[in-house]
């Protein structure tokens, strides 16, 4: 069998970046696109960053369709998937995100199990550990913990992940396959663009930059760089170590004031809140703006990871915040979206 990945989500911020680490790694790639119309200026983004297109080509699949999945998967000897729907402003109805992300995950490790896929390594995320907790807890949230989405209902992407992620380990427990999964869990991605597409964890960054936040929030975020979640997604596709584990990821976490400081310290010319909001004033605001409603419950409230399986996984520490902070900024700028 050769060395062939099947990445699914390569047109995104994180699948992007898996991509160019598995290309520079010597793997083929084949990449998985809703439509193939889109392969082409990834191809381009890649080249553009340095790689080997040669050893790169494109099926389209969509994680609601069982069309072409058992043919994406013909001479594949890894998986990595990390396509699922992911939005900052949550959807009336919870389904309309949870259903492709679980049925999506479904199609993805089915598919890869029929055809005898060595490894699949899934792209969860903190919103599958730390969420539905006592907020009055300080200890870093661990690879053991689960989300509590049914005891304290939270919002579509958070249940959206982690009922995506239970479902992979319920199937490949299923097919008596635990340890040939790998789950990478990480906080706010955040770190250089590859292009123009700023994505949606930059739009963070974006919004903090153009002056649409006039205050900061006092919500904090727990960020890692998207440099080292690819890196990750590469290593545990084939080290021993990753066999049948998760990998939480987030290096700090920083409240939008702090970030707010450090961007307009590199950045003086931008309008970049000087000022952080009452928590009154964001709950105010959030009877009228459903997107502030929506994580009012996240004010002053810092979740920690336990990141020290990524850290000896990748052989060092991870990449500070604030590095991951001014890398996705100096991209804002330099393609001008800011």
């Amino acid at each position: 069998m050769t060395d062939r990945v099947l990445l699914t989500g390569i047109s995104g911020f994180l699948g992007g970046h898996v991509a160019l680490a598995l290309l520079k790694a010597g793997y083929e790639v084949r990449g998985s696109v809703r439509d193939l119309k889109k392969a082409e200026k990834v191809r381009e983004t890649l080249a553009r960053a340095g790689s080997d297109i040669s050893r790169l080509e494109f099926v389209a699949l969509d994680l609601t369709s069982d069309a072409g999945w058992d043919e994406a998967m013909e001479g594949v000897r890894y998986l990595q998937h990390t396509a699922s729907p992911f939005v900052l402003t949550m959807p009336e109805d919870k389904s309309e995100l949870v259903g492709p992300a679980v049925a999506g995950t479904e199609r993805a490790l089915n598919a890869a199990l029929k055809a005898g896929v060595e490894r699949v390594v899934l792209t969860s995320s903190m919103a599958a550990i730390a969420y539905g907790h006592d907020k009055t807890r300080t200890a870093p949230f661990t690879a053991d913990e689960w989300s509590q989405i049914e005891a304290r209902p939270q919002n579509a992407y958070i249940e959206s992940k982690t009922r995506a992620e239970r479902r992979a380990w319920e199937i490949m427990d299923a097919a008596g396959r635990h340890d040939d999964l790998a789950v990478i869990n990480p906080s706010v991605i955040l770190g250089p663009l590859l292009d123009e597409d700023e994505g949606t964890s930059a739009v963070l960054i974006k919004r903090l930059m153009n002056g649409s936040i006039p205050a900061a929030p006092r919500i904090p975020i727990t960020c890692v760089d998207v440099r080292d979640v690819a890196q990750a997604h590469l290593l545990a596709m084939t080290k021993p170590e990753a066999s049948g584990r998760r990998f939480p990821m987030g290096e700090s976490a920083l409240h939008f004031i702090d970030a707010a400081k450090l961007l307009r310290e590199h950045y003086p010319k931008h309008r970049i809140p000087r000022f952080e909001i009452p928590d009154w004033l964001v709950r105010l605001y959030g009877l009228f703006d459903r997107d502030v409603r929506d994580n009012v419950g996240e004010l002053g409230y810092a979740k920690r990871l336990d990141s020290s399986a990524a850290i000896a996984l990748l052989g060092h520490d991870l990449i500070p915040s604030r590095d991951a902070i001014l890398a996705t900024a100096e991209s804002l700028v330099r393609y001008k979206i800011v």
